[in-house]
């Protein structure tokens, strides 16, 4: 990026779409551009930004690069157009004020090179002084005008007449004022119609909802848009998008036809209603399918993007001894032990369901033997029997039991990731190792997985893909770096998500650690290859080193901070280590005294946020949750029961809601609150404990419908 611009009003301009002033978006786009990364700037230049969030600043750099294309597209048409000797005055004001693409595109679509039209023929053919007599509508004899226009390529005055229309509705179509007209007809009065195509009714029974569908386009909500556009390209649905007909006409009407009665009159009116038939209408749809598409795909990537966010902050079991298990009913469970540091201790295979005896025996004798903390089962097929089973062993001491998800656990174990990780192990240990690891830490572990497969997501894979990546890629980098990663424990999977870093970056990294073991201090990453001033500035503060030389390095004040907090300490004649254990002392700290002309408050105040706390996780704290035991499957619920549950996946409809049956149920958006709910996420969140009620069971449809209300 640059922020070089020949008008020097790109901040300003920026400013005023996302209601910022000028100096925060020049200060953000100038650190954008010298490599800064977002987190970073959120956490480190709150003096820079005026304490901007990651969201706005996320938000500047979007628009930025927005404008820039915008810009690059405003210079490609002034050139084009003036290359055709065709450049006035007037168009260039024109152009140089337009602010969206599409009113650009508007006032080149006259200039456009275009392929052979209708018009461009009746044109080569000698008719276009005729179109532009008519088009004048001064004329009365027109047919007598038409005749003279006959040649060896127009062999009738009907055809004449009929060439004389088509240039007619060209020009009518690239008419930018009635482009707009129309545009703003669609805006406000465009109805959205989907019909089953023929012979699709059966195959396509789960549209059936949409088979004879209309809904004004402005209120149909984004799941629905989506669902109607994947039955549409699953060759189930015929879609469109129109406003009134006669409203249209109208309107075009009044802008090209003269009062009056004449001959020519009438031709023209021929002409308009053609070019909004065959140019407008389907040029403007097109504008409005691809909008609105755009619109539904932003909000299904939003609720995913919030989701995944919700679900990488689930609370952490914490570097425990943790002995986890993938159950499984004709192979038996497979069980695995982690260290504390989430390594692979043994794996073993039991089969609770055949040999109970024996499986019994086979875990008390592992959890005594490794000192097991806590035991995770992964929640898929025999997840609830296991669960049973084993909380009804007597270990000699508490050992709790909790429940994790196995979406994506399948993915991993199969991956490169895992191969590399486990080279000697086949995918149901790997997938093991996976359970236990996200009951210790969700983030490091649900980062090796592509954010796709996690289940989450509401029509995931209908959206913009690029898009979609570029979210959830943002959103795993901002909750890396919230949390902050432990430099002598974390994979090179994690570490590249580091503000900074990379893949390259955090495979040396992790290689230069296997070579000359734990990092003692944050400096020593200046030892890396390849990782630069730069990259160093970047990455430090969210990198932590427990038990390391400065007791700094496991906190989230930034090197470049360090003396601040060190002339703190001379200033009170202690250590920094003191003032991270002595609240009296840091108590005497007046944050005032140590402003300079690049640390100002806002950073004084977090440094002194983290000496009270350093290194916090900012995650809540993990509590063991259990499922109402009545219920195993879905056999087993009946209407009125109240059950515990866990959010599984929000949606703009909804809450899936997991109660211990191997199936979701949904708590529609009406059913979370007796107040009126517009967004489920004001009510609910991934990972969020509930209370449901169920309302119907529907075992054929496989359909089991909750409500919060109660």
């Amino acid at each position: 990026m640059s922020l070089t611009h020949e008008s020097g009003t790109v901040p300003a301009r920026i400013a005023a779409l996302l209601n910022l002033t000028t100096r925060q978006v020049a200060n953000t786009v100038q650190l954008l551009d010298e490599g800064a990364t977002v987190p970073f700037i959120a956490r480190y230049r709150k003096e820079a930004t005026s304490q901007l969030d990651e969201v706005q600043i996320g938000a500047i750099k979007d628009t930025y690069q927005k404008l820039v294309e915008l810009d690059k597209r405003r210079e490609a048409i002034l050139k084009s157009i003036g290359d055709q000797g065709k450049l006035t005055a007037e168009l260039r004001q024109k152009i140089e004020a337009a602010d969206s693409v599409t009113e650009l595109e508007d006032l080149y679509l006259p200039y456009k090179p275009k392929r052979k039209t209708r018009a461009s023929i009746a044109i080569e053919k000698g008719l276009e002084p005729l179109a532009k007599l008519i088009f004048s509508q001064r004329e009365n004899t027109i047919e007598r005008k038409a005749a003279t226009y006959l040649n060896d390529q127009v062999g009738s005055v009907e055809e004449a007449l009929q060439g004389a229309r088509d240039i007619m509705a060209e020009w009518i179509s690239e008419n930018a004022d009635a482009r707009q007209r129309i545009r703003n007809l669609f805006e406000r009065e465009a109805i959205i119609r989907s019909v089953v195509k023929k012979d699709k009714a059966t195959v396509g029974i789960k549209y059936k909802d949409y088979f004879d569908f209309a809904e004004p386009l402005r209120r149909v909500p984004s799941h629905r848009l989506l669902a109607i556009r994947r039955g549409e390209a699953e060759g189930i649905l015929s879609v469109s998008i129109s406003p009134d007909e006669d409203a249209a006409l109208e309107r075009l009407d009044r802008q090209f036809l003269r009062s009056g009665s004449s001959e020519s009159i009438d031709q023209v009116a021929i002409a308009v209603k053609d070019s909004y038939k065959r140019l407008i209408k389907p040029s403007i749809e097109t504008e409005f399918d691809n909008a609105s598409k755009q619109k539904a795909d932003q909000e299904a990537i939003k609720i995913f993007a919030d989701n995944l966010r919700q679900l990488l902050l689930s609370p952490p079991l914490g570097q425990k001894r943790v002995l986890a298990i993938d159950p499984g009913f004709r192979t038996g469970c497979k069980v695995v032990c982690l260290d504390a540091q989430g390594n692979l201790l043994t794996n073993d295979v039991i089969y609770p369901d055949s040999r109970r005896d024996q499986a019994q025996q086979t875990l008390l004798k592992l959890v005594s033997q490794y000192q097991i903390d806590a035991i995770t089962i992964g929640n898929g097929t025999a997840g609830r029997e296991t669960e049973e089973f084993v909380r009804g062993l007597d270990f000699g001491k508490t050992v709790p039991v909790f429940m994790v998800s196995e979406q994506g656990a399948s993915i991993y174990s199969a991956s490169e990731v895992a191969r590399q990780e486990f080279p000697n192990h086949d995918v149901t240990v790997r997938g093991a190792v996976s359970i236990g690891r996200r009951l210790m830490d969700p983030l490091a572990e649900l980062v090796k997985i592509d954010p796709k497969s996690i289940g989450v997501g509401q029509y995931q894979h209908d959206v913009d893909q690029s898009e979609l990546k570029n979210s959830l890629d943002r959103v795993v980098e901002s909750c890396v770096n919230q949390v902050g990663v432990s430099l002598n424990t974390a994979s090179s999977h994690l570490l590249r998500y580091v503000s900074g870093l990379g893949p390259q970056l955090a495979n040396n990294i992790v290689e230069f650690r296997a070579q000359n073991g734990p990092f003692q201090s944050r400096d020593q990453l200046k030892k890396v290859p390849r990782l630069g001033n730069k990259a160093y500035e970047q990455c430090a503060g969210f990198l932590r080193i427990d038990a390391g030389k400065n007791p700094l390095d496991n906190s989230a004040v930034h090197p470049e901070s360090y003396p601040v907090v060190e002339r703190m300490a001379r200033d009170l004649s202690c250590t920094v280590s003191d003032l991270i254990k002595k609240p009296d002392l840091r108590k005497q700290i007046k944050p005032e005294r140590y402003v300079t002309e690049t640390v100002g408050l806002p950073t004084l105040r977090d440094i002194l946020a983290e000496l009270e706390k350093p290194g916090r996780d900012p995650r809540e704290l993990l509590t063991v949750f259990a499922y109402d035991e009545r219920v195993r499957k879905p056999e087993d619920l009946r209407e009125g029961m109240q059950l515990p549950g866990i959010v599984t996946n929000v949606t703009a409809f909804g809450a899936f809601v997991d109660i211990g049956v191997k199936q979701d149920g949904l708590v529609h958006i009406s059913q979370l609150s007796n107040q009126y709910v517009s967004d489920p996420r004001q009510v609910v969140s991934v990972h969020q404990k509930v209370q449901v009620k169920v309302l119907e069971v529907d075992l054929q449809r496989k359909r089991i419908a909750l409500t919060m209300k109660f």
